[in-house]
């Protein structure tokens, strides 16, 4: 756990009392806070975030994968809801989150997730990933030493607008996993199986005001869902620390290079150099 010695200070070990679920999550790479919303919070938003859609096209952004997923998300989440701009901001999910990334951590992506069960795989999280990293990779002979907490970059937040139970093929998460300095085995990705350090994935239920918490590096996918069921809606936020870029606009649009500047690149290398990247997972 960290804490900063002052506002612009550095980074030191955090000694006072932390949540719980702050624990569990350093510890496991995930952790879920029950019941964090009420219900009228949750019918509110959510029928913000469905005039969202509603009202406006998709993003077609981040390579989802067609146009019939990419009608899935929605981004900028608090550019486009009030209510989702202040329930990003809700202590309830800051407690949790700031002694793993620091009191002055902010938002690097904020997507809304409608999955339905799809015919095909294409996105939606089917197969097993990581967000990002691993930030501190190993070889597979290396073993994470238990007696140092694994430092955390980035987190992942899923507030959940309706229930979300097995048939709507929730996220799991295997324990552990993010401390392997792996991403998950590319010939094993669609193993429902899966095992790190040879304990397999939980699948992490939702009712609606739940709030799920997870690291970038630890391994995890939607479990399959039932055809029957209408699928998941979450409101996703991503967390980074002070020194991670955000991500909320592509970077052809948010930039920091002079139109002068822009005019003399002449190659790729220089165009990643002054930060005109390709979108990736976050960048929404």
């Amino acid at each position: 756990m960290l804490t900063r010695t002052a506002p612009g200070g550095y980074l030191i070990v955090r000694t006072r009392p932390v949540h719980d679920n702050a624990v569990e999550l350093e510890a496991q790479g995930f952790t879920a806070v029950r019941a964090t919303f009420s219900a009228g919070e949750i019918r509110s938003l959510k029928e913000e975030i469905l005039s969202v859609y509603h009202d406006s096209e998709p993003d077609h952004r981040g390579g989802k994968g067609g146009t019939d997923v990419d009608n899935d998300f929605r981004y900028e989440m608090f550019n486009r809801s009030p209510l989702s701009q202040k329930i990003v901001a809700r202590r309830e999910i800051l407690d949790v989150i700031e002694p793993l990334i620091g009191e002055d951590c902010h938002i690097i992506a904020n997507t809304c997730w409608k999955n339905p069960p799809h015919d095909s795989l294409k996105h939606g999280g089917g197969g097993w990933h990581i967000d990002a990293g691993p930030h501190i990779p190993l070889t597979p002979d290396q073993k994470w030493p238990e007696s140092i907490p694994h430092p955390v970059f980035a987190i992942g937040v899923h507030i959940f607008l309706e229930d979300c139970p097995l048939e709507a093929g929730p996220t799991g998460f295997i324990p552990g996993s993010h401390k392997s300095g792996l991403p998950p085995p590319v010939e094993e990705r669609m193993n429902a199986e899966l095992t790190y350090n040879g304990v397999k994935a939980k699948a992490i239920e939702a009712k609606a005001g739940d709030v799920v918490f997870f690291v970038s590096d630890v391994w995890h996918r939607r479990l399959p869902p039932k055809s029957s069921h209408r699928g998941r809606f979450f409101l996703q936020v991503h967390y980074g620390r002070r020194d991670i870029a955000q991500r909320v606009k592509p970077t052809t649009t948010i930039n920091h290079i002079d139109e002068a500047a822009a005019e003399r690149i002449d190659n790729d290398r220089q165009r990643l150099l002054l930060g005109l990247h390709r979108q990736g997972f976050y960048d929404g």
